[in-house]
């Protein structure tokens, strides 16, 4: 309780006479002043045509013997999701303006309410959400990061408590920002530290670029203290474009997946999942080489690169997936629900692809990990959103597991959450 105290006592003290008055009301926020008159905040519907639809797709979903799928929540262009520790809801990012608090207020694994979260404050791009380790929801956005102190308690009103941790135009130079690859993803460690993957704006980055993103983190992850921005430090480099991590819960190590570049063709480059196991700016080939050994400099996608060469010393991923099947979201069970193989395991969302003569992906991989840390063979967990037409009804983004042990599926295609259960 003393910590939240205090950081609701920093936010306003940090806050002034900020010129953003004017144009967005954080600075009025930060100061713990009301800045919307109106708390009445619009409900998504959950019934309807449109959730019965969804439910209907969902009927080509196809699951290992024992579970079940079903519509948790309608909630417009859902990407990544936070679960909230003490209580039935949910904090759900988005590539818009908007961050969904989704509510299952009576606890019967559907979602009763589904509201925008702190609609008073200009979101850009939120995509990012995750919790500090002592309830501090944090909003990674395309090029700023907010914490809001108890978030989950004091949601249902229009005006929050926010810290602002890293201000706008601060988390890469505006001069790097771009339309392409501005979703950012994070977790926070057991130590405190908060981890932010940054994208590369490019395809493949030109020539000019790659020492510049290296030196910053574009193109890889950085970390910094998730109240203030302080010690900020890059952890991992030679990355394309990461848009899901998670932490091993065991060994404490940050696995994160890694989008292949596009103009290659049909079956190359894989796609990758990835786990730092060293400190201190671990490269991971890029944008030299994909995969295992998939050579991108100097070819048609990266001309400009040609006779550049990969560090000496670059980190194999754990997994290479089929090309373009755009692997983003990914979490470690923890859950006791499902059967004891899944149990450790990650979990991964295929969005699927566009660049591709013939779409694939739009599905959900389950990776097994190792008595040793390290990864087993990928397989296929959920699929059937894609289908024999090539048509897409969902594309899955992330995954997260709720207290139950259950299974969530965000998809920012039909705008909806799923739920995944088993029973024996």
């Amino acid at each position: 309780m003393q910590k939240l105290f205090a950081a609701l006592l920093m936010a306003g003290l940090a806050s002034g006479a900020s010129a953003q008055a004017g144009k967005d009301n954080l600075s009025t926020l930060k100061q713990m002043k009301v800045a919307t008159t109106d708390l009445n905040i619009p409900l998504v519907p959950q019934e309807g045509r449109n959730a019965d639809a969804i439910r209907a797709n969902l009927k080509s979903v196809k699951l290992p013997p024992g579970f079940k799928i079903e519509l948790f929540a309608v909630v417009p262009d859902a990407r990544h999701m936070a679960v909230a520790p003490s209580t039935n809801m949910l904090f759900v990012g988005t590539r818009k303006t908007k961050v969904w608090a989704v509510t299952d207020r009576n606890g019967d694994g559907t979602a009763d309410e589904v509201k925008a979260f702190a609609p008073s404050l200009n979101f850009k791009v939120p995509n990012g959400v995750c919790w500090t380790k002592d309830g501090f929801l944090i909003v990674a956005e395309h090029n700023r990061v907010l914490n809001f102190p108890a978030a989950e308690f004091f949601y249902e009103g229009p005006d929050v408590a926010v810290i602002e941790v890293v201000p706008q135009g601060k988390l890469v130079p505006e001069e790097e920002e771009s339309y392409n690859h501005g979703a950012r993803t994070c977790r926070v460690s057991d130590d405190g530290k908060l981890y932010v993957t940054l994208g590369q704006p490019y395809n493949v980055q030109p020539k000019e670029k790659v020492a510049l993103y290296e030196k910053l983190g574009i193109g890889g992850m950085i970390r910094m203290d998730p109240f203030d921005g302080s010690k900020r430090e890059v952890v991992a480099v030679g990355v394309r474009n990461s848009v899901g991590m998670d932490i091993n819960p065991k060994d404490k190590t940050v696995w994160f997946t890694d989008n292949q570049t596009d103009g290659m063709g049909d079956e190359i480059p894989p796609g990758e999942l990835n786990r730092i196991t060293k400190a201190g700016g671990e490269h991971f080939g890029y944008p030299f080489i994909h995969g295992n050994n998939t050579q991108i400099a100097g070819t048609g996608a990266a001309p400009d690169l040609k006779g550049m060469k990969a560090p000496a010393s670059w980190t194999k991923p754990q997994v290479e997936f089929p090309a373009h099947q755009a692997q983003l979201g990914m979490t470690f069970y923890n859950g006791g629900m499902f059967p004891a193989k899944y149990r450790g395991g990650i979990f991964v969302a295929s969005h699927g692809s566009w660049n591709r003569t013939k779409a694939t992906g739009a599905l959900i991989n389950f990776v097994p990990v190792k008595a040793d840390g390290t990864a087993g063979a990928s397989e296929v967990f959920a699929e059937g959103w894609l289908d024999a037409n090539g048509i897409y009804k969902g594309r899955p983004v992330d995954v997260a597991v709720m207290k139950d042990g259950s299974l969530l599926i965000s998809d920012d295609y039909v705008g909806a959450i799923y739920r995944v259960t088993h029973s024996h």
